[in-house]
C-alpha cells in the first residue's frame, strides 16, 4: 500500500505542475490575442464566442482543481492510513488541507483578485508536501537494502 501513497503524491505533485502549465496557457493565449485586437467584456466571458489560442487552459485548470486534484487528495489521505509509516497520515492530510485552501482561494479570488498571489503560493507548498511525503514513503520501504552506516567500513584499495 506504500506503493500507492507514494504515486498518488507524485501523481498530486504531477498536478501542480499541470494546473500552472494549464492557467500559463491560458493566461498567455489570452493577453496575445488582446494585444492582436481581441476585446474581452463581461459579455465575452458569459458567452461561447471569445476563442483564441489557449482558452481551453482555464477549462482545464478550473476542472482540474475543482476535481481531479481534490479526488487525488482524498484517495491519498485514505491511503495513508494502509501505508504503515511514521508521518504518513499527516503529509496527506496536509496536503488535503492545502488543497482545500488552494479550491477555497481559487473561488474567492474572482472576488478578491490579490488572493491569486496566495492561492499561486499555496500550491508551491503543496507540491513541496507531495515531494517529501513520496520520498518518505519510499526511504521508510522495508524492502530496500540497508546502506552501511559507520566508519568501519575502510574502501578497498
Amino acid at each position: 500500500m506504500r506503493a500507492v501513497y507514494r504515486v498518488l503524491a507524485y501523481l498530486l505533485a504531477l498536478e501542480v505542475v499541470v494546473q500552472a502549465a494549464a492557467i500559463a496557457w491560458a493566461v498567455f493565449g489570452l493577453s496575445t490575442w488582446i494585444e492582436n485586437g481581441g476585446v474581452l467584456d463581461k459579455a465575452g466571458m458569459e458567452s461561447d464566442t471569445v476563442a483564441f489560442d489557449g482558452v481551453a487552459g482555464f477549462a482545464v485548470h478550473g476542472m482540474n482543481g475543482t476535481v481531479i486534484v481534490p479526488a487525488l487528495a482524498l484517495l491519498f489521505l485514505v491511503s495513508s492510513f494502509f501505508a504503515r509509516f511514521r508521518g504518513a497520515i499527516s503529509w496527506a492530510g496536509a496536503a488535503l488541507g492545502l488543497v482545500v485552501v488552494q479550491v477555497a482561494l481559487g473561488i474567492l479570488a474572482h472576488s478578491v483578485p490579490a488572493l491569486g498571489m496566495l492561492h499561486g503560493a499555496v500550491a508551491l507548498g503543496l507540491l513541496v508536501v507531495c515531494l517529501v511525503a513520496a520520498r518518505r514513503s519510499s526511504a521508510a520501504d522495508p524492502t530496500r537494502e540497508p546502506v552501511p552506516t559507520g566508519s568501519h567500513h575502510a574502501p578497498v584499495a
